[in-house]
């Protein structure tokens, strides 16, 4: 292979190598390899299979988060602005964005928003779930989720998640506002940019 090879490892071989004593012989023996093949790696001169990079890892004892640290994806992210959040009031809740999931990731993402409900206010359905989980965390006031037909009573500092495919509601007992962290996987993209 060339030596304008993407993917360089032969630095990181040859340092734990030398720092653990071994000679290219030494390591090469254990690895049941050439000598030459070694050599060439750890001068980036040749780009080996999978296979037998691995296995002079595993020779050398160097973990495989080590070798490969430097190659691992930069995720996209995503920042909301307190300024620019989106907001979507129903009824007698308002919804505020906290998260985005919008073209960042194909991995499982989720949504979260910070929910705020007046007296007497729900959300949910008692017909129908969803696929997917949530999680939610009260941060101000009183609340009720019935999930299915069982109904569990939560208060400030309190959190639940639970999978959303039965059906569920969530309501605000108190006369104030209550106030709660949501997070819903897979997103429902409530917010759609």
């Amino acid at each position: 292979m060339k030596a304008n090879m993407k993917y360089k490892f032969g630095e990181k071989l040859r340092t734990v190598r030398e720092r653990k004593g071994l000679t290219l012989k030494d390591v090469a023996q254990r690895a049941n390899v050439s000598e030459s093949l070694v050599s060439q790696v750890e001068r980036n001169k040749l780009s080996p299979s999978i296979d037998t990079l691995l296995l002079i890892a595993d020779v050398l004892d160097i973990d495989y988060e080590y070798l490969f640290s430097e190659y691992r994806k930069k995720r996209k992210i995503a920042i909301i602005k307190a300024d620019e959040r989106e907001s979507i009031r129903r009824n007698k809740i308002t919804i505020h964005q906290l998260s985005s999931t919008h073209e960042i990731t194909r991995d499982p993402a989720i949504e979260a928003f910070l929910l705020e409900i007046e007296a007497t206010g729900e959300k949910g359905d008692r017909e129908y779930g969803h696929s997917g989980w949530e999680f939610g965390f009260i941060l101000e006031g009183q609340a009720e989720l019935i999930y299915d037909n069982t109904t569990y009573r939560l208060s400030e500092g309190d959190s639940i998640s639970f999978p959303s495919d039965l059906p569920h509601l969530f309501k605000n007992v108190t006369d104030s506002i209550l106030k709660a962290i949501w997070v819903v996987a897979p997103p429902r993209k409530i917010f759609r940019s």
